[in-house]
């Protein structure tokens, strides 16, 4: 079984202050392409205007339904048992709560942007 890495997009994109904010979507569609072909099972969670970006062959993407926070918990949860995982956030809560749950925590810089 693949190692999960599980990024959270919206503290991602965010990181960096390239105009995203004028185009959400965009910003989350281009983030997912530049996840594609790494060896990890690479699940991207977007959220808010995000929401209707769609999976491509290595990137499966999943909308939160409410704060983002939550799914990527459920992800790691669900996902990660006997596998690593990596999930990618600068978020101080979200990563005390993954890293309860096992996983390991990465910042925004560990994966591209473009």
């Amino acid at each position: 079984m693949k190692p999960l890495l599980v990024v959270d997009a919206a503290n991602v994109v965010g990181s960096v202050p390239d105009g995203w904010w004028r185009d959400r979507a965009g910003a989350a569609e281009r983030l997912r392409d530049a996840l594609r072909g790494r060896d990890e099972e690479v699940v991207l969670v977007v959220e808010g205007k995000a929401r209707n970006v769609s999976s491509v062959d290595d990137v499966r993407v999943v909308s939160a339904p409410g704060d983002g926070d939550d799914t990527i918990v459920e992800v790691v949860r669900a996902e990660g048992t006997g596998r690593p995982v990596t999930v990618v956030t600068a978020d101080r809560e979200l990563r005390q709560r993954v890293m309860a749950l096992g996983a390991e925590v990465a910042g925004p810089t560990s994966v591209p942007r473009r």
